[in-house]
């Protein structure tokens, strides 16, 4: 029997493959690791298709935009939402900067400076997972960590190379 609560989910992703570029291998792994655990644990439903889920999502980024395309699990098109990336490169950018200080100080740093840094990251990680549930309510509701995970993505697709 098919309840509410799981018609509310997402049980694919894909990201578009022109968008990402292989990385880093701690990259990978946060790709991984989000995708995993997106898939395991996740709260996720257009609000005009609600009786429309379980979902498919394909992440990519076309023209400066990004791309939520949204399908049943037959991968038929439901939804297609688009947000100007714009108002995602800063946070992107510097969530990515406190990521690279952060694998350095694993490497060299007290316990003291590696759990500084790493509170400073979340903390971005989060200030980014709330503009992405911001930009898209009314449109999709998401609960907090099914945000962070989907943020982890749309990192993911901003590095260019």
């Amino acid at each position: 029997m098919t309840t509410a609560k799981s018609k509310r989910r997402i049980t694919h992703v894909t990201l578009d493959e022109r968008s990402v570029v292989r990385h880093k291998p701690e990259v990978e792994h946060e790709r991984a690791v989000a995708i995993f655990d997106l898939l395991e644990d996740n709260e996720f439903c257009p609000c005009d298709f609600a009786e429309d889920g379980p979902y498919h999502l394909h992440l990519s980024i076309e023209d400066n935009r990004l791309v939520f395309d949204i399908r049943r699990e037959d991968d038929s098109v439901l939804d297609r939402l688009m947000l100007p990336i714009t108002g995602f490169r800063s946070i992107v950018r510097d969530y990515f900067l406190i990521c690279e200080s952060y694998y350095a100080a694993i490497k060299r740093s007290t316990p003291s400076q590696i759990e500084a840094i790493d509170m400073g990251r979340r903390g971005l990680h989060n200030e980014g997972s709330e503009m992405l549930r911001e930009r898209l309510a009314g449109k999709v509701e998401m609960d907090l960590q099914t945000a962070r995970r989907l943020f982890t993505l749309i990192c993911v697709l901003h590095i260019r190379g």
